[in-house]
């Protein structure tokens, strides 16, 4: 029988118990007398958001495979008992076995968004774990970050004694073998983690030294001692059959945000949005066989009773067996009380057509993500969807009996006028009109909702963006006042809603996006200053991360609207994505040109990710 590590006077006294406990379905339980290494899977966020995350799931499925690997979950502590914890002295704990973290072998850290980064700091606080690198001792675990935020590990490279860069699966059954030698010969932490830096995939931030120029930009970032690789390539799964997925997914006692079974249908992106990094960092499309899907969507359900299975990709429609794998999952659990999710769906009619099928229309509503309000401004960021898709695929959904359209935009885009501001208003207000135009006033079920919303752009590491520069704060609200005011000249106003991001959470998001070592000292003094759950509205606070900056003598403006040339050297071009620098360049110029690329389909663009040698990019010999 576990004992817990909170006792019942606290779990009656915090918000959802059910978040420290563990003992969920599928949690896995091993014998601590017969494992060689603990791995503490960290997800710096409430339990109910990190639980939702499918990477977790999949290491944590993939890691207690191996029987000497016993790998166990750990989550931010919601405030309440954050600060329980702290008055009462109580060290964070994994959920499997309630013990505490600094006991485990290794820390792992899924770094998801930058809005978490106190979050990080606060797991190793609560966890006793010294703050920086440099710090710790042999006795304390290695700490270890991955995700799309490691792909510029930098501000954070203090905390961090080792960043893994890439897709899991590949090399963890290196590092968690290399790891066992080291130990049975009597080395330690610092001999490790030499011999991890030279792994495909590994970086070491203490093995590197950045030198800087007096503007402030770097001049040099070079290994300090030998054997070290000047640059770090991305970690890739080519054969994603080949790789194991998720049997028994672990089924929460609470809701969480993703209460569902999730397949991941593919790998990567096609379309090649220049804003997007996922798109290049995830670079070439690869795909599940339709075997695979079909063998772990039938684990999964059975070893779970979830009632709902949701297709996971950055562009679902671009699947090429989308079409046979849902109606194997109509066919298979018609009647028995399964709903199928199809997130990341172009709006055409075959989408329409299975999702009559699966939704219930009444209580949906379809999202486009036009991402700018004209034509030349999608040319730009290279969206590859004409208003013309978007008015003949809403009025498809229409007659198909949607009456809720979700429209998704950006602001602040390179190029930006007030034309393209005020077009999101339009091609609202033309959403709307195609609805009256198109369905009979006797056939309506009430009035077209048009919800349009608009978050902030930040220009992202690897992606063609990378060099522009970001809005100021009053830039950004002045366009969101501009897309206001024009949706009131909207003659069918009454059907339309219009929302926008926080300003202050966009500027430094991009300050954490694009920061280099010296935004540390800033992450840390605001996490002194009270930062926490930065990336939740109610908790953050603008004001300490101001302060912070201030006393660390950082401009954030440097990492934001500052204008960027061509030759700079960034925080993050140590690391090799296989997508070129040459290319993103081109890509930049061709956007400043509002030329548009090809997808991966339709042409080969020579970004460089062919040399992975498998993929999209190998679907046409021709």
């Amino acid at each position: 029988m576990r004992k817990l590590a909170l006792s019942d006077e606290i779990l009656l006294s915090v918000q959802q118990p059910a978040r420290y406990i563990g003992g969920e379905v599928n949690m896995v339980v091993k014998d601590l007398s017969h494992v060689d290494i603990r791995f503490a899977m960290c997800f710096p966020d409430v339990y109910e958001i990190g639980m939702s995350h499918i990477g977790l799931q999949i290491l944590y499925d993939m890691f207690n495979r191996r029987e000497d690997v016993y790998c166990e979950r750990v989550f931010s502590p919601w405030t309440d008992l954050d600060r329980v914890m702290r008055q009462e002295k109580i060290p964070l704990f994994a959920l499997e076995s309630q013990d505490p973290v600094k006991n485990f072998d290794f820390l792992g850290i899924t770094i998801q968004y930058e809005m978490c980064y106190t979050n990080i700091l606060q797991i190793l606080d609560l966890s006793g774990i010294p703050l920086h690198s440099a710090d710790r001792a042999d006795t304390d675990p290695i700490v270890i970050g991955g995700g799309p935020c490691a792909y510029n590990p930098e501000p954070l490279a203090e905390f961090f004694d080792l960043f893994y860069i890439g897709e899991g699966e590949t090399q963890y059954d290196k590092l968690f073998d290399l790891y066992k030698e080291i130990r049975k010969t009597g080395g330690n932490r610092r001999d490790f983690l030499r011999e991890a830096a030279k792994l495909p995939g590994m970086y070491v931030p203490a093995f590197y030294d950045v030198v800087y120029k007096e503007d402030g930009t770097i001049g040099s970032f070079l290994p300090n001692r030998d054997g070290i690789p000047e640059r770090v390539s991305k970690e890739l799964v080519m054969d994603l059959d080949d790789a194991p997925y998720i049997e028994n997914p672990i089924v929460p006692f609470i809701k969480v945000t993703q209460d569902r079974v999730v397949l991941e249908i593919q790998r990567g992106c096609i379309r090649g949005c220049r804003f997007c990094q996922a798109g290049n960092i995830y670079r070439p499309l690869r795909e599940h066989s339709l075997e695979y899907l079909k063998n772990y969507a039938r684990k999964m359900l059975d070893s779970t009773g979830h009632e709902e299975i949701s297709l996971s990709s950055l562009s679902s429609s671009d699947y090429s067996c989308l079409k046979e794998l849902v109606m194997f999952l109509i066919e298979e659990y018609q009647g028995k009380g399964v709903n199928i999710s199809l997130p990341s769906l172009r709006i055409d009619a075959f989408s329409l057509d299975v999702m009559s099928k699966v939704q219930d229309v009444k209580k949906s509503s379809l999202t486009f993500a036009p991402e700018a309000g004209t034509q030349r401004l999608r040319d730009v960021i290279n969206k590859g969807l004409t208003e013309e898709a978007i008015l003949k695929g809403a009025r498809e959904a229409f007659h198909g009996g949607w009456n809720r359209v979700k429209l998704y935009f950006m602001l602040g885009l390179p190029t930006e006028t007030k034309e393209d501001i005020e077009g999101i208003a339009l091609l609202s207000e033309k959403v709307a009109e195609a609805y009256y135009d198109e369905i009979p006033k006797e056939e309506r079920q009430g009035k077209v909702q048009v919800g349009a919303s608009s978050s902030f752009f930040v220009p992202k590491p690897f992606t063609p963006f990378q060099w522009a520069r970001m809005c100021t704060r009053e830039e950004f609200l002045q366009r969101a006042y501009t897309v206001k005011d024009k949706f009131k000249e909207m003659k069918n106003k009454k059907s339309l809603k219009y929302s926008y991001h926080d300003a202050d959470v966009t500027i430094l998001e991009g300050v954490l996006a694009r920061g280099d070592r010296k935004v540390a000292a800033v992450i840390e003094r605001a996490y002194e200053k009270g930062a926490l759950y930065d990336s939740w509205s109610e908790y953050f606070k603008n004001e300490a991360w101001m302060e912070a900056f201030q006393e660390c003598g950082v401009d954030p403006d440097f990492y934001t609207v500052r204008e960027r040339g061509l030759e700079e050297v960034f925080p993050w071009d140590f690391i090799d994505t296989g997508v070129t620098k040459e290319f993103l360049k081109r890509e930049w110029k061709n956007a400043i040109r509002g030329q548009v690329t090809p997808n991966c389909r339709q042409q080969c663009s020579g970004c460089g990710a062919r040399s992975f040698g498998g993929g999209v990019c190998f679907e046409n010999p021709n």
